[in-house]
């Protein structure tokens, strides 16, 4: 019996991204101080700077005019998006089941 090795392609960065997109969740009225969001993610504040203007240039977050951190309207735009598709999808499902005699 062989055992497999799994590759890891895990990358850090990436992963601190997705808990910064994570911990503005929820903050989009107040906004984050650089320094909270430094302290919730355990890093350094040049990290978080960085990340943070990694999601500003992919118009995920933006800065409020008191310098605080917020997601912008565009990850409410995806769920809507997604919700779109998925209606869209059941109306074609209900299609073909009426179609083919299936209700």
């Amino acid at each position: 019996m062989s055992s497999e090795r799994k590759t890891d392609y895990t990358n850090a960065a990436q992963q601190r991204l997705l808990q910064l997109v994570n911990l503005l969740a929820g903050n989009e009225l107040t906004g984050l101080a650089p320094s909270q969001i430094a302290r919730d993610l355990d890093c350094a504040p040049s990290v978080v700077t960085r990340d943070l203007d990694n999601l500003r240039t992919a118009g995920w977050a933006e800065q409020t005019p008191k310098e605080l951190w917020r997601l912008t309207p565009h990850v409410i735009q995806l769920s809507v998006r997604h919700g779109e598709a998925l209606t869209a999808s059941r109306q074609e499902f209900n299609d073909v089941t009426r179609r083919y005699g299936l209700r």
